[in-house]
Protein backbone atom coordinates (compact mmCIF):
# COMPACT_ATOMS: atom_id res chain seq x y z
CA UNK A 1 0.00 0.00 0.00
CA UNK A 2 1.31 3.51 -1.04
CA UNK A 3 0.63 6.92 0.35
CA UNK A 4 -1.67 8.72 -1.90
CA UNK A 5 -0.50 12.13 -1.15
CA UNK A 6 3.11 13.72 -0.27
CA UNK A 7 2.90 14.96 3.43
CA UNK A 8 4.86 17.81 4.17
CA UNK A 9 6.15 17.60 8.10
CA UNK A 10 6.26 20.83 9.82
CA UNK A 11 8.37 20.72 13.23
CA UNK A 12 11.13 22.33 15.12
CA UNK A 13 11.80 24.68 17.88
CA UNK A 14 8.68 26.12 19.72
CA UNK A 15 7.83 29.98 18.73
CA UNK A 16 9.86 29.70 15.72
CA UNK A 17 7.51 30.15 13.60
CA UNK A 18 5.65 27.18 12.47
CA UNK A 19 2.14 28.81 12.69
CA UNK A 20 3.64 31.51 9.98
CA UNK A 21 5.19 28.90 7.85
CA UNK A 22 1.67 27.02 7.51
CA UNK A 23 -0.05 29.79 6.77
CA UNK A 24 2.44 30.74 3.90
CA UNK A 25 2.24 27.21 2.59
CA UNK A 26 -1.35 26.92 2.38
CA UNK A 27 -1.14 29.75 -0.06
CA UNK A 28 0.53 27.45 -3.20
CA UNK A 29 -2.25 26.29 -5.03
CA UNK A 30 -0.50 22.25 -4.84
CA UNK A 31 -0.20 22.17 -0.72
CA UNK A 32 -3.04 21.56 1.73
CA UNK A 33 -2.43 23.09 5.02
CA UNK A 34 -4.86 23.83 7.97
CA UNK A 35 -2.26 25.35 10.20
CA UNK A 36 -3.26 23.43 13.08
CA UNK A 37 -1.64 21.24 15.08
CA UNK A 38 -1.61 17.88 14.02
CA UNK A 39 -2.52 14.41 16.02
CA UNK A 40 -1.38 12.36 13.27
CA UNK A 41 2.41 11.24 15.08
CA UNK A 42 0.84 10.68 18.10
CA UNK A 43 -1.85 8.64 16.74
CA UNK A 44 0.95 6.51 14.63
CA UNK A 45 2.60 6.09 17.47
CA UNK A 46 -0.64 4.67 19.68
CA UNK A 47 -1.11 2.74 16.40
CA UNK A 48 2.29 1.55 17.21
CA UNK A 49 1.78 0.68 20.77
CA UNK A 50 -1.20 -1.09 19.99
CA UNK A 51 0.13 -3.80 18.04
CA UNK A 52 2.88 -4.06 19.72
CA UNK A 53 0.93 -4.67 23.36
CA UNK A 54 -1.57 -6.97 21.04
CA UNK A 55 -1.07 -10.58 21.74
CA UNK A 56 -3.06 -11.91 18.66
CA UNK A 57 -0.63 -9.55 16.92
CA UNK A 58 2.34 -10.87 18.41
CA UNK A 59 1.26 -14.63 17.85
CA UNK A 60 0.68 -13.58 14.20
CA UNK A 61 4.02 -12.16 13.68
CA UNK A 62 5.28 -15.51 15.33
CA UNK A 63 3.98 -17.41 12.53
CA UNK A 64 4.64 -15.23 9.50
CA UNK A 65 6.73 -12.04 10.23
CA UNK A 66 6.60 -10.73 6.82
CA UNK A 67 3.17 -10.73 6.58
CA UNK A 68 2.19 -9.22 9.72
CA UNK A 69 4.82 -6.67 9.63
CA UNK A 70 3.05 -5.87 6.14
CA UNK A 71 0.08 -6.19 7.76
CA UNK A 72 1.06 -2.99 10.25
CA UNK A 73 2.48 -1.32 7.74
CA UNK A 74 -0.73 -1.30 5.52
CA UNK A 75 -2.74 -0.18 8.29
CA UNK A 76 -0.61 3.07 9.18
CA UNK A 77 -0.52 3.93 5.09
CA UNK A 78 -4.21 3.51 5.40
CA UNK A 79 -4.12 6.19 8.55
CA UNK A 80 -2.54 8.55 6.78
CA UNK A 81 -4.12 8.32 3.47
CA UNK A 82 -7.46 8.63 5.58
CA UNK A 83 -6.13 11.64 7.69
CA UNK A 84 -5.59 13.46 4.56
CA UNK A 85 -8.57 12.18 2.41
CA UNK A 86 -10.35 15.67 2.56
CA UNK A 87 -8.42 17.38 -0.11
CA UNK A 88 -7.43 16.70 -3.58
CA UNK A 89 -4.22 18.64 -3.36
CA UNK A 90 -0.96 16.81 -3.63
CA UNK A 91 1.34 17.85 -0.78
CA UNK A 92 -0.46 18.05 2.64
CA UNK A 93 1.27 20.04 5.62
CA UNK A 94 1.37 18.41 9.03
CA UNK A 95 2.55 20.24 11.57
CA UNK A 96 3.84 18.94 15.10
CA UNK A 97 7.02 19.41 17.32
CA UNK A 98 6.67 14.99 18.03
CA UNK A 99 8.17 14.61 14.16
CA UNK A 100 11.49 15.70 15.60
CA UNK A 101 11.62 12.35 17.31
CA UNK A 102 9.89 10.09 14.57
CA UNK A 103 12.85 10.08 11.97
CA UNK A 104 12.96 6.18 12.21
CA UNK A 105 9.06 5.92 11.57
CA UNK A 106 8.97 8.62 8.97
CA UNK A 107 11.94 6.58 7.25
CA UNK A 108 10.05 3.30 6.87
CA UNK A 109 6.59 4.93 5.94
CA UNK A 110 7.69 7.46 3.85
CA UNK A 111 11.27 7.13 2.84
CA UNK A 112 11.17 9.92 0.91
CA UNK A 113 9.57 12.21 3.04
CA UNK A 114 10.19 15.90 2.99
CA UNK A 115 10.44 17.81 6.70
CA UNK A 116 10.40 21.60 7.43
CA UNK A 117 12.75 22.25 10.89
CA UNK A 118 11.47 25.64 12.17
CA UNK A 119 14.59 27.14 14.47
CA UNK A 120 15.40 30.70 15.93
CA UNK A 121 17.99 31.83 18.46
CA UNK A 122 17.05 30.07 22.03
CA UNK A 123 17.81 33.28 23.62
CA UNK A 124 14.99 34.66 21.59
CA UNK A 125 12.37 32.13 22.04
CA UNK A 126 13.27 32.52 25.88
CA UNK A 127 12.35 35.87 25.26
CA UNK A 128 9.50 35.70 23.72
CA UNK A 129 8.18 32.95 26.68
CA UNK A 130 9.23 35.61 28.80
CA UNK A 131 7.20 38.42 27.36
CA UNK A 132 3.90 36.51 26.87
CA UNK A 133 3.94 35.29 30.53
CA UNK A 134 4.05 39.11 31.43
CA UNK A 135 0.86 40.14 29.72
CA UNK A 136 -0.83 36.47 31.53
CA UNK A 137 0.92 36.90 34.35
CA UNK A 138 -2.52 35.99 36.12
CA UNK A 139 -3.01 32.48 34.33
CA UNK A 140 -0.41 29.70 34.98
CA UNK A 141 1.73 27.73 32.71
CA UNK A 142 0.69 24.01 31.53
CA UNK A 143 3.79 22.72 33.62
CA UNK A 144 3.00 25.35 36.64
CA UNK A 145 6.29 27.78 36.39
CA UNK A 146 4.29 30.56 36.50
CA UNK A 147 6.02 31.11 40.22
CA UNK A 148 9.24 30.71 39.20
CA UNK A 149 11.91 33.63 38.95
CA UNK A 150 13.05 33.82 35.22
CA UNK A 151 16.22 32.18 35.90
CA UNK A 152 14.48 29.19 36.93
CA UNK A 153 11.87 28.90 33.93
CA UNK A 154 14.77 29.22 31.61
CA UNK A 155 16.65 26.13 33.66
CA UNK A 156 13.35 24.32 33.18
CA UNK A 157 12.60 24.83 29.45
CA UNK A 158 16.25 24.23 28.53
CA UNK A 159 15.97 20.77 30.37
CA UNK A 160 17.14 18.18 28.19
CA UNK A 161 13.49 17.04 28.36
CA UNK A 162 12.22 20.59 28.57
CA UNK A 163 9.68 22.47 26.05
CA UNK A 164 12.81 24.08 24.64
CA UNK A 165 15.45 21.95 25.91
CA UNK A 166 13.95 18.39 24.30
CA UNK A 167 13.46 19.24 20.71
CA UNK A 168 16.85 21.27 20.73
CA UNK A 169 18.15 17.46 21.96
CA UNK A 170 16.87 16.20 18.92
CA UNK A 171 17.82 18.85 16.29
CA UNK A 172 21.36 17.82 17.78
CA UNK A 173 20.77 14.30 16.84
CA UNK A 174 19.38 14.95 13.14
CA UNK A 175 23.04 16.66 12.47
CA UNK A 176 24.28 12.52 12.68
CA UNK A 177 21.96 11.69 10.35
CA UNK A 178 23.08 10.32 6.99
CA UNK A 179 23.64 12.29 4.02
CA UNK A 180 20.48 11.24 1.67
CA UNK A 181 18.32 12.09 5.35
CA UNK A 182 19.80 15.38 5.63
CA UNK A 183 18.66 16.01 1.99
CA UNK A 184 15.51 15.73 3.28
CA UNK A 185 15.59 18.45 5.87
CA UNK A 186 14.77 22.06 5.27
CA UNK A 187 15.91 24.24 8.17
CA UNK A 188 13.76 27.46 8.24
CA UNK A 189 15.19 30.11 10.43
CA UNK A 190 13.26 32.29 11.82
CA UNK A 191 14.78 35.16 11.48
CA UNK A 192 15.40 34.84 7.89
CA UNK A 193 11.87 33.85 7.49
CA UNK A 194 10.69 37.37 9.24
CA UNK A 195 12.94 39.43 7.17
CA UNK A 196 12.96 37.83 3.78
CA UNK A 197 9.73 35.74 3.54
CA UNK A 198 9.34 35.37 -0.39
CA UNK A 199 12.77 34.74 -0.87
CA UNK A 200 12.59 31.74 1.86
CA UNK A 201 9.28 30.30 0.35
CA UNK A 202 10.56 30.11 -3.36
CA UNK A 203 13.61 27.75 -1.61
CA UNK A 204 10.92 25.47 -0.51
CA UNK A 205 9.27 25.57 -2.96
CA UNK A 206 12.24 24.62 -4.84
CA UNK A 207 13.43 22.13 -2.63
CA UNK A 208 9.77 20.20 -3.04
CA UNK A 209 9.76 20.60 -6.62
CA UNK A 210 6.80 22.93 -7.05
CA UNK A 211 6.27 25.78 -9.43
CA UNK A 212 6.90 29.43 -7.94
CA UNK A 213 4.85 31.68 -6.19
CA UNK A 214 5.01 35.07 -5.82
CA UNK A 215 3.07 36.70 -2.87
CA UNK A 216 2.56 40.03 -0.62
CA UNK A 217 3.91 39.41 2.65
CA UNK A 218 1.70 42.05 3.65
CA UNK A 219 -1.71 40.83 2.15
CA UNK A 220 -1.80 37.17 3.76
CA UNK A 221 -4.90 35.29 4.34
CA UNK A 222 -5.77 34.96 7.75
CA UNK A 223 -6.33 31.66 9.34
CA UNK A 224 -8.51 30.35 12.47
CA UNK A 225 -5.55 29.95 15.20
CA UNK A 226 -5.08 26.91 17.56
CA UNK A 227 -6.85 26.47 20.76
CA UNK A 228 -4.54 28.50 22.57
CA UNK A 229 -6.39 27.81 25.46
CA UNK A 230 -4.39 24.03 25.45
CA UNK A 231 -1.38 26.08 26.21
CA UNK A 232 -2.44 28.28 28.44
CA UNK A 233 -1.77 31.64 26.65
CA UNK A 234 1.19 31.26 26.91
CA UNK A 235 2.25 30.01 23.27
CA UNK A 236 -0.35 32.00 21.46
CA UNK A 237 -0.27 30.68 17.08
CA UNK A 238 -2.59 33.76 15.82
CA UNK A 239 -1.52 34.23 12.40
CA UNK A 240 -1.64 38.03 10.40
CA UNK A 241 -2.12 40.10 7.31
CA UNK A 242 1.13 40.77 7.05
CA UNK A 243 4.89 39.72 8.35
CA UNK A 244 6.45 42.20 11.23
CA UNK A 245 9.59 41.03 12.55
CA UNK A 246 9.42 41.30 16.22
CA UNK A 247 12.06 43.28 18.02
CA UNK A 248 14.60 41.98 19.99
CA UNK A 249 13.95 40.55 23.20
CA UNK A 250 16.28 41.59 26.33
CA UNK A 251 17.47 38.49 28.06
CA UNK A 252 19.19 38.62 31.40
CA UNK A 253 23.01 38.31 30.79
CA UNK A 254 23.77 35.23 33.33
CA UNK A 255 20.64 33.52 31.83
CA UNK A 256 22.02 34.72 27.98
CA UNK A 257 25.21 33.57 28.94
CA UNK A 258 24.34 30.20 30.13
CA UNK A 259 22.18 29.63 27.12
CA UNK A 260 24.91 30.21 24.20
CA UNK A 261 27.64 28.10 26.15
CA UNK A 262 24.99 24.99 26.78
CA UNK A 263 24.37 25.57 23.18
CA UNK A 264 27.06 26.78 21.33
CA UNK A 265 26.81 24.12 18.93
CA UNK A 266 23.14 25.65 17.69
CA UNK A 267 24.29 28.42 17.01
CA UNK A 268 27.82 27.87 15.19
CA UNK A 269 25.37 25.60 12.98
CA UNK A 270 22.59 28.18 12.49
CA UNK A 271 24.10 31.91 14.13
CA UNK A 272 27.80 31.55 12.84
CA UNK A 273 29.89 34.17 14.25
CA UNK A 274 27.07 35.36 16.79
CA UNK A 275 29.16 34.19 20.08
Amino acid sequence: MKLNKSPLFVSGLPRSGSTLMCQLLGMHPEIYSTGHSSPLAASLKKIRSGFSEDHFMMAQLDVDFDLGYQRIHNAMIGFINGWQAETDKPWVADKNRGWLADLDLLKTLVPDFKMLVCVRQPDQILGSIESRHKKTALIDFPDNMANMTPYQRADKLFADQGVVGGPLQLIQAMQDQDQKTQSQLFYVVFEDLMSRPVEVMQNIYQWLGLDNLIFDANQLPVKAHESDSYYRFKYPHKTHKQIAPPKAHQVPLRILKEVKDKYAWFYQTFYPGML
